[in-house]
């Protein structure tokens, strides 16, 4: 690597964390602020739970919502400074291809990218998990009950489905419970009981006042009883449907969530796939906003750096305001998840693209 590389890349890492240093602590100080009332109420709650469960994962959720903004800033901010400065004019004037002179750019792009990329797929999503866990019991008004699931419904199968009228999560027991399996649209068995039990010893249940009817091609077979054990493919988390639970799965435990969901014929699970999608997407944005940044950064303006910085701030804010847009439209039945969420990236890969030819000549 040349020195005019590590000259670069270390301006671009060093930019980039001496934004986020600056933007975490504003943002955390402002989140402080609105909820110290609520943190008093609770005479429990001490000082090192308040920083250990909420504000260091408030943090590592800040530092990644805020990663391309700080990126962007970051690279157009010192680049603008290359250009005040004349540097570019005489790298330019040492025969230096402007494609040449990305290269450092692309490198730091790609250590931001690989960073970002372990943090939306592993770290952020055990760490959105503690932080919602921790703002359900103490910061909410409205807390959200995950004890207790009321009208139950899930497809085991395609031929396979149950109802629970209600079931508590931490006895791990529920109240009229119904099983019924068909061969196309034919009834072929009802199982119906009071009570319905999970077993953790060896993953079965037991059913409490049992009725049992398998329908035959000329007689039925009843059956009945106080108490029955078997094993039907759910278990009790299944039962919880939560769309914000897509955030708090890592990577792997959503893709098979997802593949299990698929598996029982559940319906929309477009929330759960734009979450999956944006883990990798927003990541990748880095070498486009890298590269925009810099095509900006390297014109020398009569306004200087806050011409620069204007016309970027601008470009994030329709970008960020593209991102919204796109998450909520992916969201709906009849959306397309994937393409939505890669949207802004065309649309600003393309930007990207027609900047950095006119940039050449």
């Amino acid at each position: 690597m040349k020195i005019l590389d590590k000259y670069i890349l270390k301006k671009y890492l060093g930019s980039f964390f001496f934004v986020l240093i600056i933007l975490i602590p504003v943002i955390i100080a402002v989140d402080i602020s609105e909820k110290i009332d609520r943190f008093l109420r609770h005479a429990d709650l001490t000082v090192g739970a308040i920083i250990q469960e909420y504000y260091v994962n408030f943090m590592i959720n800040i530092a990644n919502m805020v990663l391309p903004l700080a990126l962007f800033i970051s690279v157009l901010f010192f680049t603008s400074k290359l250009a005040g400065n004349t540097e570019i004019i005489a790298i330019h004037n040492a025969k230096i291809s402007f494609t040449r002179f990305l290269k450092p750019y692309l490198i730091g792009a790609t250590i931001v990218t690989t960073l970002s990329l372990m943090l939306n797929h592993f770290i952020v999503p055990q760490s959105s998990k503690v932080f919602t866990e921790f703002s359900n019991k103490y910061i909410k008004k409205k807390r959200i009950n995950l004890q207790i699931v009321n009208n139950a419904n899930l497809q085991l199968s395609s031929n396979e489905y149950i109802y629970i009228r209600s079931f508590n999560m931490s006895r791990k027991s529920g109240n009229d419970f119904s099983y019924e399996k068909y061969e196309g649209t034919i009834l072929k068995e009802k199982l119906t009981a009071d009570r319905i039990t999970f077993k953790e010893k060896d993953t079965s249940y037991r059913l409490t006042n049992f009725y049992r009817r398998k329908v035959g091609a000329e007689n039925d077979i009843i059956e009945y009883g106080r108490r029955m054990d078997t094993i039907f493919d759910f278990e009790p988390s299944d039962l919880l449907q939560i769309e914000s639970f897509a955030k708090e799965m890592r990577t792997p435990e959503l893709m098979e969530y997802i593949d299990k969901s698929k598996k029982r014929g559940r319906g929309n699970l477009n929330t759960y796939l734009v979450e999956l999608h944006k883990r990798t997407s927003l990541p990748m944005s880095s070498y486009i906003l890298t590269l925009i940044a810099v095509i900006l950064g390297s014109v020398k303006r009569r306004g200087g750096v806050g011409v620069n910085l204007t016309i970027g701030i601008s470009l994030m804010f329709v970008y960020i305001f593209m991102l919204k847009i796109v998450e909520v439209l992916g969201g709906s039945a009849d959306a397309s998840p994937l393409f939505l969420v890669w949207l802004p990236n065309m649309i600003f890969g393309i930007l990207a693209i027609y900047l950095y030819w006119k940039a050449r000549e």
